[in-house]
């Protein structure tokens, strides 16, 4: 799918002003017209979690309450999974949807016989907006600078930490945490990249960024050394290269790429 510069300013628009916003980095939070939802709105973990997983399975099929138990409640099933559910997901409706009449059906979680679904068209979800302003970077790169700086330095300002840490230890996180976090890295990269010349102090603080999240993250360390001898700081650059050369000895046992080398002969050769 082609996105625009319309689509960004419609992005940046629904991030200011959705009646309800989504934080899923670094922490899960969730705004209802510009107030903070507390815990005990949401009552019983259970109804959160159920919440959350729905969340990660946003762009699958609606699932069947059997996949939902068989991934995030194990030890539910029968007329028990019956009930959970049943408690679960009008815990969820009363918190996206507080003040929905009576009879009438419910506008997000969507409920089709045994499987449930949710519809976040009409919300913003930080995940969604990291995705589509890197998705927007991405194709603008080569005719529209410009843009895809904006669209990547928009895109982290919402990773402010890695996929809902409050369930690092469920196994149905783990997958979309690591992917979030790769297109995280990549992004850093690209747009330090873009930023090298014209910006180097930038370009070394965001792959310093990089290294936080990854101090294996050999492009990183390229950019940072490049970044360095454009600043005329020599010492910093070589400095950089061995602290890359030791890290991946220690990790890996293995040395730096060629490119790497061809930028510490630069340095110091000029």
């Amino acid at each position: 799918m082609s996105l625009t510069t319309n689509d960004f300013d419609k992005l940046v628009h629904l991030k200011e002003h959705a009646l309800i916003s989504i934080e899923t980095l670094g922490q899960f939070q969730m705004t209802r017209e510009s107030a903070p939802v507390s815990n005990k709105e949401w009552g019983r973990d259970r109804t959160l979690q159920l919440f959350q997983f729905l969340l990660t399975s946003r762009n699958r099929r609606a699932l069947h309450k059997e996949q939902i138990a068989d991934r995030i409640w194990e030890d539910v099933a029968g007329k028990s999974l019956d009930q959970t559910l049943k408690v679960a997901v009008h815990g969820i409706n009363k918190v996206l949807e507080p003040n929905r009449q009576k009879r009438t059906d419910p506008k997000y979680l969507i409920r089709q016989g045994a499987t449930y679904r949710l519809d976040i068209n009409d919300l913003f979800l930080d995940v969604d907006a990291f995705e589509t302003f890197i998705a927007i970077g991405n194709q603008h790169l080569t005719e529209d600078t410009t843009l895809s700086i904006a669209s990547y330095q928009e895109a982290l300002q919402l990773y402010n930490g890695v996929f809902l840490p409050e369930r690092m230890y469920d196994d149905w996180t783990s997958s979309e945490r690591e992917r979030l976090q790769l297109m995280a890295l990549n992004t850093i990269v690209e747009l330090s990249e873009l930023l090298l010349e014209t910006n180097p102090a930038e370009s070394i603080r965001l792959c310093q960024q990089a290294l936080q999240i990854d101090h294996c993250w050999e492009e990183a360390y390229r950019i940072q050394m490049h970044g360095y001898f454009l600043k005329g700081n020599r010492p910093m650059a070589l400095k950089t290269f061995k602290k890359c050369e030791e890290v991946l000895e220690e990790e890996f046992g293995i040395s730096p790429l060629p490119e790497t080398k061809v930028v510490l002969k630069m340095i110091k050769e000029k």
